[in-house]
């Protein structure tokens, strides 16, 4: 474990801080639209699949799985370097145990280099996709910043320099690489599917039934349709999963009026990450996910760009 991970010292080369794009974007709520994406994509790949399949509470506790996934991936752009090179260390650590056989008897282990980086890849995918649909759209300098920033923070996670390429350019054609060569259609991708569909109320104070009842359609509905939409041509393809024409059009005209709430959203809501953090620190504390000390405080965020 140790061989893959940066000296402790070396946090503060990968962490980002309020300067970054990635910290500027990453927690906009609209980027939230591309999480199903992501997962599609993970649980394509067969290794991910199988510990899914195996090891993860996915079916049973979806809005569990969803805060701890939000507790890493916010600890790791916004909890300072200390805090997320600690995230990165208890990644590994909790992926070690996640190894076995799939239903086509292929061995898999979760820290195997390709599919460990392909989580990490994927998040960037729709990160940047999202935005594109609904959000700030990125520049090309942007974007390329935003990609060194992102890779920089999977060294942290033990991603090491070669399994990821260097630019956004050789990471799209590393992303169509995957997707024609490793993903397939399977059983877990279908449970995500399904999940997407119906999902259940999720664990915040003060949503009662009634409420959730209201609140599901419209949220459902956007997340069906970017869940597929946000998919690269090759991966929809590959997966064989399309939007209608009508679907498209449905997609196009949500994403337009996200992208012109732009200038009136409100600062918490286009960085969500830190006052998420402040949320969910006692949860944190006690190890759900992060550390098992009191959570430390987190920095306020300056007014966005």
């Amino acid at each position: 474990m140790a061989s893959v991970l940066p000296d402790p010292a070396e946090a503060h080369r990968y962490a980002v801080d309020a300067s970054s794009i990635t910290w500027r974007r990453a927690g906009d709520a609209r980027a939230m639209t591309g999480a199903g994406t992501a997962l599609m994509l993970q649980v394509a790949h067969p290794t991910v699949a199988g510990g899914v399949r195996e090891f993860s509470d996915f079916v049973t506790d979806p809005w569990g799985r969803l805060f701890r996934t939000l507790d890493y991936v916010n600890l790791l752009v916004y909890g300072g370097p200390e805090r997320a090179a600690e995230t990165g260390r208890r990644m590994r650590a909790m992926h070690t145990r996640i190894k076995g056989v799939d239903p086509q008897g292929r061995r898999y282990h979760a820290l195997e280099p390709e599919a460990y980086a392909w989580v990490h890849a994927t998040l960037a995918v729709s990160i940047v996709g999202a935005h594109q649909r609904f959000g700030r759209p990125f520049s090309p300098a942007q974007t390329e910043r935003f990609w060194g920033e992102w890779r920089g923070l999977g060294r942290l996670l033990g991603i090491r320099e070669r399994d990821l390429p260097a630019t956004w350019g050789g990471f799209q054609a590393y992303v169509e690489e995957i997707v024609d060569t490793r993903l397939e259609r399977n059983d877990v991708v279908d449970l995500v599917l399904r999940t997407i569909v119906e999902p259940a109320a999720p664990p915040v104070p003060g949503l009662g039934p009634r409420t959730w009842k209201a609140l599901r359609l419209p949220a459902t509905r956007t997340l069906q349709l970017a869940t597929i939409g946000l998919l690269p041509v090759s991966a929809q393809r590959k997966l064989h999963l399309r939007l209608t024409p009508g679907q498209r059009r449905e997609l196009q005209a949500l994403g337009a009026a996200s992208r012109a709430t732009t200038p009136v959203l409100p600062r918490v809501a286009r960085t969500l990450g830190p006052d998420y953090l402040r949320w969910r620190h006692r949860e944190i504390a006690r190890g759900s996910f992060g550390s098992g000390t009191a959570a430390t405080p987190t920095p306020r965020v300056p007014a966005a760009a």
